[in-house]
């Protein structure tokens, strides 16, 4: 889209720097400026400080090099690298004219007053020429400011050459390369994402639903009668813009109706303002098409016009001014990038491949830094970035997809030119951030996969809500501004013009869900109401609530899932084994399970039962006296938060989730609080409490994720979920699974989905894959393996987790109410039970074959029993834990489940 704004009239770049060294330093005297105590060079790295590098050449003097660990200005970082430097009487210091170094000549400056006396400016021909690469460039750029304009950023290097060139550097470069100066370590690439985030500041606010309804409102409030813009006569750009901005946030459906309906009444003069004989406004045309696609419309047809072909028809096959074309591959009309890019994006979302000379012409446009200018360059021009274009042209080749490494490099331009309050300038030197620019920069990081700086630019946005609910432009205007408002509402309602109102990706193969159901409901599987697992006799109650949680995802068996909750709220017990439900919570000992008691109210609550009356507890309570005040690992507690034994992040998200639902925010604060605290740099979460150093675990990061979504009020809790997804998506396999302890796991992948789903918007593609991959690993009877080119035939507990995840509904909102429909009675004598075997599960079971188990075996990072995730104890530590306690007490028996829980990796 184009601005909505008229951007202020600036003087060339290459000259910027002169017209503020006159402003800033018209000296009578020629006044040397000292060196500083120079940082160390192992000061710098390739993500910290910056290095400049001066060519002593021109006198038979070496190339020397220098460090700022923390620079703020060019000429700030020449000082503290240890080089002395002079300007020009009639400049000011800030224009090079002299630069010295005590390792070269005794310190000597250079060209000598002989040389040049430095009163006027120096000839083109004979001066201090400026050159940066920022981090990950592998070329030299001439650097369009001067050393007190230019601030470097981090990993960059610098470089000044004594010489000739023109204006627009194409001339006199440094001999040596950015890659031979640069600070130790390896260099950063093009392609990797610079690590430096936006620092100094809290962690960025988060809009709320009230504040971005708030903008929706101001916007409305904006139009005139109801459906368009007037600014001196109607506004179409603004009007599209309001329109598009609306569709975003939602909540003003009449409104938009009606501003649309204007704009089809009125589509010739918004898009032929000069007759249709001219060139059209390619701007309007493009963000029509674009706001037709996005709202569900036609843009083959809208108000008797094909705005497709409108842009097809005229793209333009040479240079020609009077028609509208700077040169061949314009959309005739067009002004420059940004517009261009629109083009280029409304055109691939309606389902048409731009024609290749068009793409050509963005890309062609692309600066050696990665970023775009705000109008059409010429091969001579020196660039001066717009990042509101910039942004635009990430959208577009993004969705245009194939331009990974024009990407890259905006990327890493992006990630630059960030200021360390989130924001942007518009272009170099505004010397304030800019709320238009941050708002299209925002969308651009986010479909780059910078969650964190996007986070960032969206924190900037948010704290310039006006009260009215538009937004400021910058900081020295504290009025509401349209064009601000518009350009940041997408970012503020966590959506981009590359796939807001998108439709779905089409479905690649989906897991037979109903087949699935009736794996897990098979006599041979289910049996009165609870699974086994490979200890005869012993019914094991995480995998039964697994069970009860995919079919209530899928609806598929509800009353097999009121059997299950029946059993369990009965109190489990087969036969004199004296193994309960109680025994396993441990609810009224020293020894409750935080983990289990959290699994079972919730699914209570999922299922319409009271967690308040479930089985004879109070299990909300319970989770309430199971919160661990401090560290005591004696009494079970790795912290203030945490669950008293709830070793694994599956058991604390548990808790949390149960506790969220039964409106306890209050109590789930310090447990939250414990659990963020897990939560590495890359993202992840670990497995478990507490954690290794090396230990990463999708399906944990997956259930924390889920855990923390509903705390929509918690800045820290939503930029904690933006990340762990982040992390998730990137560990995707080319298959489309996920990474587990077991291989490429049918699990894993079943949760990624439901974490992914949290942000289905941004990570539709990524779940659709992970759903193609589950496709591939279910068998005939209905089941799905553990792993991708693991133990064959279906698995139980795979199973059970495939089903439910599949749907992609977070555990923070499943519900399937089934409390009220007839079932068993909980007191009533349980069915004998047939006595399981320990035999591998086999592809076809017949109802004459045992109920389908797998071997356990000892696992790490949570895992066991096929290393799948246990969101409950072992069954056969609980077997062992009940036996211990009725031959050696209950002291043995707490040392045997700590035992269990360090080397089964259970999860609660």
């Amino acid at each position: 889209m184009s601005p909505l704004v008229s951007r202020t009239s600036r003087t060339p770049a290459p000259w910027l720097a002169l017209v503020a060294a006159v402003l800033l330093g018209a000296l009578a005297l020629v006044v040397p400026t000292r060196a500083a105590l120079a940082d160390p060079l192992e000061a710098c790295t390739p993500t910290q400080g910056a290095i400049v590098a001066v060519d002593f050449g021109a006198w038979g003097g070496p190339l020397l090099r220098g460090c700022d660990a923390a620079p703020t200005t060019g000429l700030d970082l020449l000082h503290e690298a240890g080089f002395t430097t002079t300007g020009t009487a009639h400049d000011g210091p800030g224009f090079i004219c002299r630069i010295g170094s005590a390792a070269f000549d005794a310190g000597a400056e250079r060209p000598t007053p002989a040389d040049e006396a430095c009163q006027l400016t120096p000839p083109a021909t004979a001066y201090w020429s400026y050159w940066i690469a920022p981090a990950g460039q592998d070329h030299w750029t001439y650097s369009p400011l001067g050393a007190m304009a230019q601030r470097p950023g981090p990993g960059e290097v610098e470089a000044w050459v004594f010489g000739g060139t023109d204006i627009g550097g194409s001339t006199g470069a440094p001999s040596f390369t950015p890659a031979s100066v640069r600070a130790s370590g390896p260099t950063p690439s093009a392609t990797a994402t610079p690590t430096a985030t936006p620092t100094g500041t809290p962690e960025p606010a988060r809009p709320t639903e009230a504040q971005v309804k708030a903008v929706a409102s101001y916007l409305v409030g904006q139009l005139t009668d109801g459906d368009h813009v007037d600014n001196w006569g109607v506004d179409y750009h603004r009007t599209i813009a309001v329109a598009t901005a609306l569709a975003g946030t939602g909540g003003q459906a009449q409104t938009l109706t009606k501003v649309v309906d204007y704009l089809r009444t009125h589509v010739d003069a918004a898009i032929f303002p000069n007759g249709d004989t001219a060139a059209p406004h390619a701007g309007n045309v493009a963000d029509l098409a674009l706001l037709a696609t996005i709202i569900g419309g036609d843009p083959r047809a809208f108000g008797g016009r094909d705005l497709i072909a409108t842009l097809t028809d005229h793209v333009c096959a040479a240079t020609d001014i009077a028609a509208g074309c700077a040169a061949a591959g314009d959309f005739a009309g067009s002004a420059g990038p940004m517009s261009h890019a629109s083009a280029l994006l409304a055109l691939k979302r309606a389902g048409v491949t731009p024609p290749a000379a068009t793409v050509s012409r963005l890309t062609a446009q692309q600066c050696a830094t990665g970023a775009f200018a705000g109008g059409w360059l010429s091969p001579t021009d020196a660039c001066d970035p717009d990042l509101a274009a910039t942004a635009l042209a990430v959208l577009a080749l993004h969705t245009l997809g194939g331009h990974d490494a024009a990407l890259n490099s905006a990327k890493a331009f992006l990630s630059g030119a960030q200021e360390p309050d989130g924001g942007y300038q518009p272009y170099a030197g505004a010397g304030v951030t800019d709320t238009y620019s941050t708002g299209y920069a925002a969308q651009a990081l986010a479909v780059l996969g910078l969650a964190d700086r996007a986070a960032a630019a969206t924190g900037l946005l948010v704290g310039r809500i006006t009260t009215g609910g538009g937004l400021s432009p910058d900081p020295s205007n504290p009025d509401a501004d349209l064009a601000a408002t518009t350009g940041a509402a997408l970012a503020l309602a966590g959506k981009n013009l590359a796939s807001l109102g998108a439709p779905p990706p089409p479905a690649g193969p989906r897991p037979d869900l109903v087949k699935g159901v009736s794996y897990l409901v098979a006599p041979t599987n289910l049996i009165d109401g609870r699974y086994y697992e490979s200890f005869p006799g012993f019914p094991d109650f995480g995998l039964s609530i697994d069970g009860a949680y995919a079919l209530a995802a899928t609806g598929g068996d509800d009353a097999k899932l009121r059997a299950i909750v029946e059993f369990l709220r009965g109190g489990g017990a087969v036969g004199d084994s004296g193994f309960t439900v109680d025994t396993w919570l441990g609810i009224g000992t020293d020894y409750a399970a935080g983990g289990a008691i959290g699994k079972v109210a919730l699914l209570a609550q999922v299922t319409g039962y009271d967690p308040r009356a479930f089985g004879g507890h109070d299990l909300i309570a319970a989770l309430g006296d199971v919160t661990c005040a401090k560290l005591d690992m004696q009494a079970g507690c790795a912290g203030a938060g945490n669950y008293r034994y709830a070793t694994s992040v599956f058991g604390q998200s548990l808790g949390i989730i149960a506790q969220r639902r039964a409106g306890q925010g209050e109590a789930a604060a310090k447990p939250i609080a414990f659990l963020k605290g897990l939560q590495r740099a890359d993202g992840s979460f670990p497995s478990l409490i507490p954690a290794a150093d090396a230990d990463r675990d999708v399906d944990s990061t997956a259930m924390a994720a889920m855990a923390l979504a509903s705390s929509t009020d918690d800045p820290a809790a939503v930029s904690a979920v933006d990340k762990a997804l982040s992390w998730i998506a990137s560990t995707q396999k080319a298959h489309g699974g996920f990474p587990g302890a077991a291989g490429d796991s049918t699990n894993s992948t079943a949760l990624a989905i439901q974490g992914l789903t949290l942000r289905g918007d941004t990570y539709a593609r990524q779940a659709d894959k992970a759903l193609s991959f589950l496709a591939g690993q279910q068998n005939d009877d209905g089941g799905f393996t553990v792993a991708a080119g693991g133990q064959t035939g279906s698995d139980v507990r795979a199973s059970t987790q495939v089903v439910g995840g599949a749907t992609g509904i977070s555990f923070a909102t499943l519900t399937r109410d089934v409390h009220e429909l007839p079932g068993p009675d909980p007191s009533a004598t349980p069915t004998p039970t047939p006595t399981p075997t320990a035999s591998p599960s086999s592809a076809s079971p017949s109802p004459s074959v045992a109920p389908s188990v797998t071997p356990s075996s000892p696992g790490t990072g949570g895992h066991s029993s096929g290393n799948l995730p246990r969101t409950g104890w072992s069954i056969v530590t609980i077997t062992l834990l009940a036996l211990v306690l009725v031959v050696a007490g209950i002291l043995l028996r707490v040392s045997a489940r700590r035992r269990a829980v360090a080397d089964q990796g259970g999860l609660s």
